[in-house]
């Protein structure tokens, strides 16, 4: 029996990642056999009409079983692309999401370019928030505080994936016993934001491989913001920024919550698809 081509198990990937509602079944298998085989789409074309090794069909066949499975491609690939950066991605914390660099960019602006700066970030899951801004600022160190030992495993393993050993480390904590506030010139975070019975609506993808702690943020979704709010009010450094990822439609809600708060230059910014995305907010001097 003559073995099938790069052709016939593309086309036949996509027509099962089409019947589990994927919308870009033809794109995603493709993508799959790259990553199996380690050839580009280019390549690929060339090849469709060669036969695929039984070893390499194999491996295809289980990743496509995956993705079948509605599981990220990022965790299948070990991998997400975020900041320019490539961070290790798997069940232990959130996927790096694109969305979330206009986060990393407000804070950079907020954030004063001057070296010896220390900077925080709250929950900080892949660690990729934390490690994309050292990235940008060469002079600055930063600690992720994350109370979940799987996520902070995979936290130091992105920080030592990019070489920050020197400059960035993660401890073991909740964001409320934390006691490092007063020594920080920027908090940077993406807490749980997502109303508590919204959570079963949500893509198989991020309701069954996500940490659902990191999705959770009460029944209104702003339980985080409440909280970290009040610790910021509290404890932080006079003229130091606070910046938030939140819901699309949590702009004017977080940003009553920080001015209730008593912090001051409450902002907002949006996402590359124009969504509402980031809030912050500066301690006042007095």
């Amino acid at each position: 029996m003559n073995r099938p081509t790069y052709t016939d198990l593309i086309v036949e990937a996509a027509g099962r990642l089409r019947s589990v509602g994927l919308d870009t079944p033809q794109r995603e298998a493709r993508h799959l056999m790259s990553l199996a085989s380690g050839l580009t789409t280019s390549d690929l074309i060339l090849r469709g009409h060669q036969a695929v090794p039984e070893s390499l069909a194999d491996m295809f066949g289980r990743m496509v079983a995956r993705r079948e499975a509605r599981e990220p491609f990022q965790h299948i690939a070990g991998s997400a692309s975020f900041f320019g950066l490539e961070f290790i991605s798997d069940a232990r914390a959130l996927v790096p999401r694109p969305d979330s660099e206009a986060v990393v960019e407000a804070a950079l602006r907020l954030l004063p370019d001057r070296p010896g700066l220390s900077i925080a970030d709250l929950g900080t899951g892949s660690g990729c928030l934390l490690v994309a801004m050292l990235s940008g600022r060469p002079g600055v160190t930063g600690v992720g505080i994350e109370a979940d030992p799987d996520a902070a495993s995979l936290a130091t393993e992105n920080i030592v994936r990019h070489g920050l050993e020197r400059r960035a480390s993660v401890m073991m904590s909740t964001w409320t016993d934390w006691q490092g506030w007063q020594g920080a010139d920027l908090i940077i975070s993406n807490p749980p934001y997502i109303c508590t019975d919204v959570i079963s609506t949500l893509d198989p993808e991020v309701r069954i491989h996500d940490p659902a702690a990191a999705l959770d943020g009460g029944e209104d979704g702003l339980d985080a913001y409440c909280e970290i709010s009040g610790l910021a009010r509290t404890f932080l450094k006079p003229g130091t920024p606070l910046v938030l990822e939140i819901g699309f439609d949590q702009n004017r809600a977080v940003r009553e919550i920080l001015s209730a708060a008593g912090l001051v230059g409450v902002g907002g910014g949006k996402d590359l698809g124009g969504n509402d995305r980031v809030v912050w907010a500066i301690q006042p001097d007095s």
